[in-house]
């Protein structure tokens, strides 16, 4: 007799991923519904941030190295980040727009509705042309992986530091949004977390201060988006002498991050009053 599942098809169509699915899905086939646009969006979000990468080959013109590494080891802590954050961006980008539904009177709305309402925030307006800055990111990625030497732990270090880069800017993401529950209007000040954290992991750590670099790895943990798991791949002692175990956890810092900006969340919900409109 074949197995049934357990879980009522109606309780699964519920689930928050689920719903997520569902709502990005409806995003999804109105944006393709114009395909001309939607293929010069994505090209052109690959042609804009392919112009960063761009900038830091030129400088590699006229030096050797920046911070005692060299392009392609500099492509790989590029590659990650913006793997990292582009996954981020594509799947919760709208949570930053939640000081807007604050404003329009929107996120009252979707309190009325039966689905999370930070699956209605984050899948709200949901698009795919955010997969352009995940190409070129993924493409200079690919680039610099003949520098590193391969095994089988580097490669499991590798797989980790993608999906816990992703993870933390999803809970950078969501934290600092949640600012705007108290101010409504703070998104500036999210950005220069989320995109300026990206900014700063582009580059190797070792062109800041020491001071900077304990912050990024004590107080903000953006070190660990790719920082530390790089100097695991690329076969490097730490440069300020941190200990050699700081590089495997990236997994842990994310749980972290994720945690705070989950629970900030529920906070900023529980406090937020109608705008009344």
């Amino acid at each position: 007799m074949a197995e049934t599942s357990t879980t009522p098809a109606s309780a699964r169509s519920w689930h928050p991923v689920a719903r997520y699915g569902d709502m990005a899905r409806l995003w999804v086939r109105a944006e393709l519904s114009y395909p001309a646009s939607f293929a010069m969006l994505v090209v052109g979000s690959m042609l804009i941030n392919a112009l960063d990468f761009a900038g830091i080959a030129i400088m590699f013109s006229s030096i050797d190295s920046l911070g005692g590494f060299g392009l392609r080891e500099i492509a790989l802590l590029y590659g990650a980040t913006g793997v990292g954050i582009g996954i981020a961006d594509t799947l919760i980008g709208s949570v930053e727009r939640i000081g807007e539904f604050i404003r329009t009177g929107r996120l009252d709305q979707m309190l009325t509705k039966p689905v999370p309402l930070l699956v209605q925030v984050c899948s709200d307006r949901f698009t795919l042309r955010r997969l352009g800055r995940i190409t070129q990111a993924g493409v200079v990625m690919a680039w610099a992986l003949p520098v590193v030497d391969w095994t089988p732990s580097r490669v499991l270090v590798a797989v980790l530091m993608v999906l816990s880069s992703s993870a933390l800017f999803f809970g950078l993401f969501v934290l600092f949004s949640c600012v705007q529950f108290w101010t409504s209007d703070a998104s500036e000040f999210a950005n220069a977390f989320t995109y300026g954290g990206n900014t700063l992991t582009q580059y190797p750590l070792t062109v800041f201060p020491r001071e900077l670099a304990i912050a990024l790895t004590v107080v903000l943990p953006i070190a660990f988006v790719n920082w530390y798991p790089c100097l695991y791949l690329l076969g490097r002692s730490d440069p300020f002498g941190f200990p050699a175990w700081l590089q495997f956890c990236s997994p842990l810092a994310a749980s972290v991050v994720v945690a705070a900006a989950l629970l900030v969340w529920r906070t900023g919900v529980r406090r937020y009053t109608s705008t009344g409109s």
